[in-house]
């Protein structure tokens, strides 16, 4: 959203004649950095406006940080309108919802004082808050932008400002959209949805994907279109290299759960299954080329031959392994203990390997929660050795990936790179191959894999080709 000229020139009026423009949806998430200004920056956990206010003593501190985010969000009034009439409005919209969640932490600060009412208690409807003033101020501006363009766009806001009660998902929708008339009106729609399942309690920051995924299912939408601001490509191009990944053309609902499983989401598995079931096609595009057709996502598509479409990975994940004598014949009780613990520290299970007395679970979160996890597993099994190692896991992902020999082509590929492999997993459905791999090697793992599973494809179907 940060670069709304891209969004408005590639994505809304590209080759369009005015007629063109409608007909769609724009659902948008708030501009860059914004969102990690009012709850938490993703990437380092420096606290925002709600990780300040759930920790802080007194108001000063959430207050400055709320002005910091404040000072930002009026910065990109300022480069997106100069001094026209639309910066006015959009000062005019961001200042009264500002002084308005001002107002609303000031009163619950107070109420709270009393011992009847709790902070903790009300800390998940401040990050709601919160978070949707990202989107609320992004889809605002969206619309003011697009109107000087001359597209008739008009704000669906779907945040619940000053609402009395919340509806389920799919009635607040409907509601919405019966105030729209698509055939006239582009409707910019902000990615964070007041509903009474909670959007951002179930699934936290993707909640503009379930927001996006709902509104194609109840409008029975021809296809839905997620831009990024690169190709779904057959590696990381920071790793690989530009020159060398191949972006993906099409794909299946199947493989975009193996990415995001391993964090690199495609779209979120729950956003994914209504269009799924519902049999809406998925594109993913690049906002940067906007001729570009990007990755078509179906249910039933299968590669026409047997092939790797992609190598990727997650890094800094954990591995826990749990040994003891006594596990044999009794896996299931242990693993279900297992799964118990990760669930009450909050840590995500991303892979797992067992044999008759060992279990290995590669997980990801932080160092103190692993911590926690290794002591309540000690605590249960007294007689069980608990060790943890800091790893990296590589896959090789496909819709079809039946190919004789393609694990024994792997794993010498990855030993001609001198990568030590500690465990591999092939399964059986034939769309993922896992190489757990020390942390320090994940770089050589995938550029290694990608070479040989990838490129070496690509290169002989060329050769045949021609």
């Amino acid at each position: 959203m940060s670069q709304y000229r891209a969004v408005r020139d590639n994505i809304v009026l590209h080759k369009r004649k005015p007629g063109g423009y409608y007909q769609r949806m724009l659902v948008v998430s708030a501009f860059g950095g914004i969102t990690d200004g009012l709850l938490e920056c993703k990437r380092t956990g420096a606290p925002g406006v709600y990780a300040t206010y759930a920790d802080a003593e007194d108001d000063s501190a959430w207050e400055q940080a709320l002005d910091n985010v404040s000072t930002r969000m009026a910065q990109i009034n300022r480069e997106m309108f100069g001094n026209t009439p639309e910066r006015a409005q959009a000062d005019s919209f961001l200042q009264e919802r500002i002084a308005g969640i001002r107002d609303c932490l000031h009163h619950l600060r107070q109420v709270c004082a009393f011992g009847q009412f709790q902070l903790a208690e009300q800390l998940q409807t401040i990050r709601e808050l919160l978070a949707a003033m990202g989107e609320a101020h992004s889809a605002h501006n969206m619309v003011l932008y697009l109107r000087q363009s001359g597209v008739n766009a008009v704000l669906m806001d779907l945040t619940g400002w000053r609402t009395d009660e919340a509806l389920p998902l799919d009635q607040a929708l409907e509601q919405a959209m019966e105030r729209v008339d698509l055939s006239s009106q582009l409707p910019v729609v902000t990615g964070y949805a007041h509903c009474e399942e909670g959007l951002m309690s179930r699934f936290d920051r993707g909640y503009s994907e379930m927001t996006f995924s709902r509104l194609a299912v109840l409008t029975g939408a021809r296809e839905a279109i997620i831009h990024k601001e690169y190709h779904l490509s057959s590696a990381d191009p920071r790793l690989a290299g530009e020159e060398q990944v191949i972006p993906i053309g099409r794909t299946n609902y199947d493989v975009t759960d193996q990415l995001s499983n391993l964090g690199m989401e495609a779209i979120h598995p729950q956003a994914a299954k209504g269009l799924r079931q519902q049999d809406i096609p998925l594109r993913v595009r690049n906002t940067f080329e906007p001729d570009h057709e990007g990755t078509l996502i179906t249910t039933d598509y299968r590669s026409p031959s047997p092939c790797v479409e992609m190598v990727a990975g997650r890094r800094n994940l954990f591995a826990v392994e749990l040994f003891d004598q006594d596990m044999v014949g009794r896996v299931s009780h242990y693993a279900e203990c297992f799964t118990d613990e990760l669930d009450r520290m909050k840590l995500n299970l991303v892979a797992k390997d067992m044999n008759a007395n060992t279990l290995t679970y590669y997980v990801s979160g932080n160092r103190k929660k692993v911590r926690r996890l290794v002591s309540a597993l000690q605590h249960r099994f007294d007689n069980a050795d608990v060790n943890t190692h800091k790893v990296s896991l590589v896959s090789a992902v496909g819709s079809d990936m039946s190919i004789p020999g393609l694990l024994a082509r792997s794993v010498a590929a990855l030993n001609k790179a001198n990568v030590p492999v500690r465990a591999v997993h092939q399964s059986l459905r034939a769309v993922e191959m896992q190489f757990i791999v020390d942390d320090e090697y994940y770089e050589q793992a995938v550029v290694s894999l990608h070479d040989e599973l990838v490129q070496t494809h690509a290169e002989t179907v060329a050769l045949a080709v021609a």
